[in-house]
């Protein structure tokens, strides 16, 4: 199963969408370097899949595109939120693991707010960063093992 990145994304502050970025470097053991996200956490890495945006914007929901989930890294061709936890995946350089799906959003969410409702409850997985390196818009994803 492969896929690739369709975008990364980054922002100073939790709970904004964030601005989309030419290629990112994620640090080992903390995930995207200058993301508000990053730190020694399991969810040091949030990514999304084009599918599901694609889900809202069928539901007639207009102007969504790449970070608008304050997701890190926006994907294509693997379906993620059907990847178990435990599932390693060579990104870019870099090697991550899944370490939870979806998550609730807190109070105030600024996309929530915008968009009206978010996905990244349902959909979107988190990671944690196991081998850094850089990641770039059009890396291929691979799963390198499934549980």
């Amino acid at each position: 199963m492969k896929g690739k990145v369709i975008a990364i994304n980054i922002s100073e502050k939790k709970g904004e969408i964030k601005t989309t970025i030419e290629e990112g470097i994620f640090q080992e053991g903390h995930g995207l370097v200058g993301d508000a996200h990053a730190g020694k956490w399991h969810r040091q890495v949030s990514l999304l899949a084009k599918e599901s945006i694609d889900k809202m914007k069928e539901m007639g929901i207009q102007g969504l595109c790449s970070g608008k989930f304050a997701e890190n890294i926006t994907t294509e061709g693997i379906i993620l939120c059907e990847l178990p936890v435990g599932t390693k995946l060579k990104i870019g350089e870099t090697v991550q693991e899944i370490t939870q799906i979806g998550k609730e959003c807190h109070d105030g969410c600024a996309i929530k707010q915008q968009v009206g409702q978010c996905i990244m409850p349902r959909e979107g997985i988190f990671t944690r960063v196991i081998k850094g390196g850089k990641i770039r818009k059009g890396d291929s994803i691979e799963v390198l093992q499934s549980y």
